[in-house]
Parts: structure tokens; C-alpha cells; sequence
């Protein structure tokens, strides 16, 4: 399994193996479902609230009394069917947080980087050397390597000056190899890894 590796001018310069066992796996499309859904479960903040009848101020003094006036009873002016009064049935704090082993995890990777691979998704940066902000660059390099629609760069180490260069291009997401997750992997069209990116990558995915 090998893969060309790429200058920023979109020439091939050399090949690279791949690990079969990170890039050559077959897909296991459930457990990468399960995976896409604990990620998104643990983005929510739980932190949506919305006050009881016991917690809006007010409403201690009966409005009239109990009978003998022709109109429905009613104990407090803050109850949920009065203006002002409180939310029944509202959203309180939660933890969404949910967990995966990892050896699930990790099976959820390899498949999609294998998935990837198998649709000619992945290409191979050499390098990329960016001393200032400078989104010509970046989007010159991506057109040379025919990278459309939603296109992932991977690296392997932080980059201020690409990742400024890299905020205006739309549909542009740069992401360190140690943080990258599956999500990422199946949103993107296209990924760009460099190539010690990938190199970091396979060392910590093969089994």
C-alpha cells in the first residue's frame, strides 16, 4: 500500500507505505456509527434551564379565594398557564457526556482512514513552510493538489502562521494528528496530511 507524496506545486516527489493495519482494514461501518454518536453526544453543554414555578419571583399571596367568585381556583400567580409564572416540563442541567473503549476507538479510525483510502481521498503534503499569514499561499498549495469541497490539512505540530493563513479559506479545517478525530475524518472530502503528520499517525493507530 503506498500513496505519492506531493510538493506544494502539486508534483509527485517519492512514495510513501502505508500500514496495512491503519489504512487497509476493512470498514466496520457500526462501530464507526457508534463512534460519530459519542462524539456528537459529548459537543452538547447540558446547560440549558428554564425556571420552575418555585423559582420565579412572586406569586406567594393566593390571587382570590378558594371559592365563591365563578372563576377557576387557583393557588399562586406563578404557575405555568399564568403570564410570568413558571416553565413546566423545561430543560434542566444534564450530562450528555458518553464513553467509548478504546479499542473501539481506534477500530473506528483505522476504518475511516481505510474507508478514505479506498475512495482516493487522502493525499500527501511533503511540507508546507509558511513564515507569515498568507491565505494565497494555502490556497494555491490546494488547488495544485485538486483539493475541493471540504478539505482537512493535517500536521504535526502546531503552525500559527497556517493556521491564520487557513481561516479565511471556506470549508478549510486544519487539525493536529495528536487530535484528530473520526468526526473530522468523515466530514472532509479531501485530506491533506503532511507527511511526518501521517508518519505520527501510523505509529500511534498500528496495532
Amino acid at each position: 500500500m503506498q500513496l505519492d507524496i506531493f510538493d506544494k506545486n502539486g508534483k509527485s516527489t517519492g512514495k510513501l507505505s502505508l500500514d496495512k493495519d491503519v489504512f487497509g482494514v476493512i470498514p466496520n461501518t457500526q462501530v464507526v456509527s457508534q463512534y460519530i454518536r459519542v462524539f456528537l453526544s459529548n459537543q452538547r453543554q447540558g446547560t440549558s434551564k428554564v425556571k420552575t414555578r418555585g423559582e420565579v419571583s412572586g406569586g406567594g399571596k393566593k390571587p382570590w379565594k378558594q371559592k365563591h367568585t365563578g372563576r377557576a381556583r387557583q393557588g399562586s400567580t406563578r404557575s405555568p398557564q399564568w403570564r410570568h409564572g413558571g416553565i413546566a416540563h423545561g430543560p434542566t442541567p444534564k450530562e450528555w457526556l458518553l464513553k467509548l473503549p478504546k479499542k473501539m476507538k481506534r477500530l473506528a479510525i483505522v476504518s475511516i482512514l481505510s474507508s478514505k483510502f479506498s475512495k482516493n481521498s487522502i493525499n500527501i503534503l511533503n511540507e508546507i513552510k509558511i513564515s507569515k499569514p498568507k491565505t494565497k499561499d494555502i490556497t494555491e498549495v490546494l488547488s495544485n493538489l485538486k483539493a475541493r469541497g471540504k478539505v482537512l490539512l493535517v500536521t504535526a505540530s502546531k503552525n500559527d502562521a497556517l493556521i491564520q493563513s487557513s481561516r479565511n479559506i471556506k470549508k478549510l479545517k486544519v487539525s493536529l494528528a495528536e487530535n484528530l478525530n473520526g468526526y473530522e475524518l468523515m466530514n472532509a472530502n479531501k485530506i491533506v496530511f503532511l507527511k511526518d503528520a501521517i508518519e505520527k499517525i501510523q505509529e500511534k493507530y498500528k496495532k
